[in-house]
C-alpha cells in the first residue's frame, strides 16, 4: 500500500509504442504519480519490474509474447507488493475470470478516460479493488457455477486461445502470423505449446477439439 506521502510508482505495459506515449503523458500530469519504467512485451517486463519495484503495473490485456494476465500471476506470485491493474480492449468474461484468478486488483477497458484511469490507479495503489458490483457478481457466479469447457482449455492463456481459434477457422501459420503479426516461427512455437497442452497430435484434431468445445 502507498503512503500519503510518495508518489505512486508504475510500470506500463503495452505492445503500442503510441499507447505507451500517450499514457506516460497523462500520468505525468499528475504530481502524485510517476512512470519509473515500460514494457512492450511480456518478457521485457518480467525483467524490468523486479528491479524498478513499481506501486502499480498497469499491463496490457494481449500482447505478441503473452498476455498482461500471465505477467500479473507472475508478478503476484514472486513480487506480491505489486498491485496489478490490467488495461485492456476485450471485454469478456473469460479474461476477467482469468485476470481476477491471476490477482489482479483491477480490470479497466482502454475506452476508459484518463482522469478515470489515473483515479483507478489512485485506488489500487491505496490497497482497494477495483471492481464493479455487476463484475464481482460474475465472477461469483463462474466460481458457483464452474467454466463448462474441458479443463484442459483452462491451461491456454488468451493468445494461445486466439491461435487455436484461427486455426480451427482453416488459416496457416503464415496466415495467423499475418493476421496476429506474429512470425511464422513464433506462431508454429505457439502451435506445438497447444497442441501439447491439449494432449493432440495435429493442427486437424486441434479444430476438431475446438469445435466439440463449442457445441457442448
Amino acid at each position: 500500500m502507498v503512503t500519503v506521502v510518495e508518489k505512486i510508482r508504475v510500470f506500463v505495459l503495452d505492445d503500442h509504442e503510441i499507447v505507451r506515449n500517450g499514457l506516460r503523458q497523462t500520468l505525468a500530469r499528475h504530481d502524485d504519480i510517476e512512470v519509473v519504467g515500460e514494457a512492450g512485451l511480456a518478457a521485457e517486463a518480467l525483467r524490468r519490474i523486479p528491479a524498478l519495484q513499481p506501486h502499480v503495473a498497469v499491463l496490457d490485456g494481449r500482447l505478441p509474447d503473452g498476455s498482461g494476465i500471465d505477467v500479473c500471476r507472475e508478478i503476484r506470485s514472486n513480487l506480491p507488493g505489486v498491485v496489478c491493474l490490467i488495461l485492456t480492449s476485450y471485454d469478456d468474461d473469460e479474461a476477467l475470470f482469468s485476470a481476477i484468478m491471476a490477482g489482479a486488483a483491477g480490470y479497466v477497458l482502454k475506452e476508459i478516460r484518463g482522469n478515470d484511469l489515473v483515479g483507478a490507479i489512485r485506488t489500487v495503489a491505496s490497497g482497494q479493488s477495483l471492481l464493479a458490483p455487476s463484475v464481482t457478481r460474475r465472477v461469483l457466479e463462474r466460481l458457483r457455477d464452474g467454466p463448462n469447457e474441458d479443463p484442459a482449455m483452462a491451461t491456454l492463456n488468451q493468445r494461445e486461445r486466439e491461435i487455436l481459434q484461427l486455426i480451427a477457422d482453416g488459416l496457416t501459420n503464415r496466415q495467423i502470423g499475418t493476421r496476429l503479426g506474429l512470425s511464422e516461427k513464433t506462431v508454429k512455437n505457439y502451435v506445438s505449446s497447444i497442441l501439447e497442452k491439449l494432449g493432440l497430435a495435429s493442427r486437424t484434431q486441434a479444430a476438431v477439439y475446438l469445435m466439440k468445445q463449442s457445441s457442448d
